[in-house]
């Protein structure tokens, strides 16, 4: 057997590599002296044969024979190459030794391997590296978790499990709270500290069965088997304790840390992994609005589930309204308050329905806004404004936008392109948005008004007071007009705060050469008041509700006085 091997045996032991000839007809393996080096501690008696070799290695017996079937036979002297990986031991206790097999096998009459000639070699480098390679595909590079695909994969197979074998378990997120504010403090590398010290203290208080992973940037997913509700809540404060209990040390000192966890029951309230998400998703969100560190379960909830069938409805409806041109405006004047010459007017959304009611902007904004469908709202009014302004030039308009639209760059493409076409537009429009947006995103809001008055266009503020917007953030925006909250307009006559109030912001803004217009003018009693201190217009049940009718289209001929 010897002279029939390859004589390089020094470099083949320090390749860790062993020759061999095994004749598959009667199952004998010959091997060259090397052997000992590739397979230490392995008695030369369990190597003599194919079936005893076979013995020894995992995770299959038949790794080698389906190594040599699956490769095509080729006719000819130098016969047909194969390949095999496996791992080989003596027994369970002993650690596994990784196997490269190549080689090729020669064909007797019937095309069937009846000999072959290879050599195996030790690769138990490659295959750490393969087995690294997995886990850096199965798991969070950060958390050592698993990701967020391994973790769907492990809730889909858990629920499946669940309904099988008629269990309980239960998902959970568990949502680092404030995790932003870390970030600003003191920067990403810290808030990478802090998720990693919280899944290591949630990973300690786990059950043998359970699952954790990352589910998102601040979020990990939690999957415990064979849970009760009442197993539930108690592991729910277990996890929130062990997060809020102690800090978390980091390079830039010690961070106060909490968490929110919303749950749900599978498969009781989940029977897939969209439910199962969704619904705990749901649950962390209502969790972080009610308190931060809290714990909330999924139910089901009769109110909650009709308010998505309407808004599934007025979806459709918005949609439908939009495609059939049925977002029509309504317009109502604000006046000079000495004067009571007309200024400008308010357009205000409506939607027309199929059986000829209308719906007016309080029922159509919040849904809209909810529902993620107000952009499209504010691009259909924003046309209709300029068409109004185009086609009338005697007319000044203003329209509301929402918050969500004062970033979008869809609407600024849209309005950039409308004052192209139509020149001489933008002087006579007037952009009112809100003071909470104001107040929020005070950069990026006087970013956007920089723009307007680029195009000549005016900015105001609506509902001014609701949020007390500081008077040194109104000259830093460049607004022309506020238009003070209703809400403390209505009742002036009655109310002495609601006449200090009033005074005030009717004084400072003077102060500021900012003009002002009163909403929600009720009575001539209120509307003297405000012309008495200084108040530039109103509007309001005392001069019109708006109407749908084009006020201006009775006297064409009528220009309506340039504001401030």
């Amino acid at each position: 057997m010897t002279a029939a091997l390859p004589q390089a045996s020094d470099i083949l032991a320090s390749l860790g590599e062993a020759v061999f000839i095994w004749d598959i007809a009667s199952d004998a393996i010959q091997w060259g002296e090397q052997v000992g080096s590739v397979f230490p501690g392995i008695p030369a008696e369990r190597l003599t044969t194919g079936a005893d070799f076979a013995r020894l290695i995992e995770p299959s017996q038949s790794l080698r024979t389906a190594a040599l079937a699956q490769s095509p036979a080729v006719h000819g002297a130098d016969g047909t190459p194969y390949r095999a990986e496996y791992g080989v031991r003596m027994s369970a206790s002993d650690p596994v030794v990784w196997i490269e097999e190549t080689g090729r096998w020669f064909a007797g009459p019937d095309g069937r391997p009846v000999r072959a000639i290879g050599a195996v070699r030790i690769n138990n480098e490659r295959h750490a590296r393969d087995e690294e390679l997995a886990k850096l595909a199965r798991l969070d590079p950060l958390t050592g978790e698993l990701n967020r695909t391994h973790l769907i994969a492990a809730l889909a197979e858990a629920i499946e499990e669940s309904i099988r074998f008629r269990s309980s378990s239960a998902f959970m997120l568990v949502g680092i709270d404030h995790l932003a504010r870390v970030n600003d403090a003191f920067g990403f590398d810290v808030a990478d500290a802090v998720i990693l010290d919280v899944a290591k203290r949630i990973r300690a208080r786990l059950r043998g069965g359970d699952v954790l992973g990352r589910f998102s940037g601040n979020k990990f997913g939690l999957i415990l088997k064979n849970c009760t509700i009442d197993d539930m809540n108690v592991a729910a404060e277990r996890f929130l304790a062990g997060i809020r209990d102690e800090v978390v040390p980091t390079k830039s000192g010690p961070v106060s840390v909490t968490a929110s966890i919303g749950a749900v029951g599978v498969p009781r309230y989940a029977r897939n992994t969209d439910e199962a998400i969704n619904r705990a998703h749901e649950t962390l969100d209502a969790a972080k609005r009610r308190r931060a560190g809290s714990f909330g379960t999924w139910r089901p909830n009769a109110e909650r589930d009709a308010q998505r069938r309407v808004n599934i409805r007025v979806t459709d409806e918005i949609v439908t309204a939009l495609n059939d041109r049925r977002i029509v405006l309504a317009y109502e004047p604000v006046v000079s308050a000495a004067t009571r010459d007309g200024a400008f007017y308010e357009c205000l959304v409506r939607m027309e329905q199929g059986d000829g009611r209308t719906l007016l902007a309080p029922d159509i904004v919040p849904v809209a806004e909810r529902l993620g469908l107000i952009r499209l709202v504010d691009h259909r009014v924003l046309e209709l404004v300029v068409a109004e302004l185009a086609a009338s030039p005697e007319v000044r308009l203003s329209l509301n936008i929402s918050p969500d639209t004062t970033m979008d760059p869809d609407w600024w493409a849209g309005i950039e392109s409308l004052m192209q076409a139509h020149p001489g537009v933008a002087e006579r429009l007037i952009v009112e948005i809100t003071e909470t947006v104001a107040i929020q995103d005070i950069d990026d809001v006087r970013a956007f008004v920089g723009r307007l008055k680029h195009f000549g266009s005016r900015i105001a503020i609506d509902d001014f007071g609701a949020g007390y917007t500081s008077f040194r953030n109104l000259r830093k925006l460049g607004v022309d007009i506020v238009k003070i909250d209703g809400a403390f307009v209505q009742n002036i006559t009655r109310s002495a705060d609601d006449r200090a109030f009033v005074q005030t912001l009717l004084d400072l803004a003077r102060r500021l050469d900012i003009k002002t217009v009163a909403e929600w003018v009720q009575d001539e009693e209120a509307a003297n008041m405000l012309r008495d201190w200084g108040c530039d217009y109103i509007q309001g049940r005392l001069i019109g509700l708006a109407s749908a009718e084009r006020p201006w289209g009775v006297s064409p001929d009528r220009v309506m006085p340039a504001i401030g």
